[in-house]
């Protein structure tokens, strides 16, 4: 079974020893100089420590699951077991904080992984699933499922805070009515 510090470091994005340990077991990807490998990224660093983590978590289900046989299920499975190392508070319906954003006072609300930990490693693990081989019509990382759970969360936290989610516009290069750009084109209306 895999350790909770293992499990609470990948939760988190750390990268203390129980998860460079578990990033160590993986050799070198290419086919460069096994000796002296170019340093990963942080981001690499954290997808590839992200990838070994999740297939730990397939192994140690009984029965085991082979990662050719994983579905957003076990995705969800797992996303549901990360949140027993989170931070965040969420406070239940019945809590008196609910809909606070900053609560007076300590409750018994469990603590649960932020919605935006949760996406950035979706993120990660979708991407590491197609670089390892995988499919993008067969990625259970991409799965409805995953992005209704997700929603789920994000909608569920903003409204346990009292904090309405709001979506970042795109920034737009706003031209005056007169203004013509030469490199614009109009849009023709049919």
């Amino acid at each position: 079974m895999m350790s909770i510090n293992k499990g609470k470091e990948i939760a988190e994005g750390s990268s203390g020893p129980a998860a460079v340990a578990v990033g160590a077991v993986v050799g070198g990807v290419g086919g460069g100089d096994q000796r002296n490998p170019p340093p990963l990224s942080r981001y690499e660093s954290q997808k590839r420590r992200d990838w070994n983590t999740f297939g730990q978590y397939l192994r140690n289900q009984r029965p085991p699951v082979a990662l050719s046989q994983c579905n957003a299920n076990h995705v969800l499975e797992f996303l549901r077991y990360l949140d027993q190392f989170g931070k965040t508070k969420v406070h239940l319906q019945g809590c008196v904080f609910f809909g606070q954003p900053e609560p007076p006072g300590p409750c018994t609300c469990p603590l649960r992984q932020a919605w935006g930990s949760l996406d950035a490693l979706i993120g990660r693990l979708r991407a590491a699933y197609e670089e390892n081989g995988g499919l993008p019509e067969t990625n259970p990382f991409a799965s409805g499922a995953i992005r209704i759970y997700l929603r789920e969360v994000r909608d569920s936290q903003a409204k346990a805070r009292g904090i309405p989610y709001k979506k970042k516009k795109k920034k737009r290069n706003p031209l005056k009515a007169n203004e013509v750009s030469s490199t614009s084109f109009p849009i023709q209306q049919p």
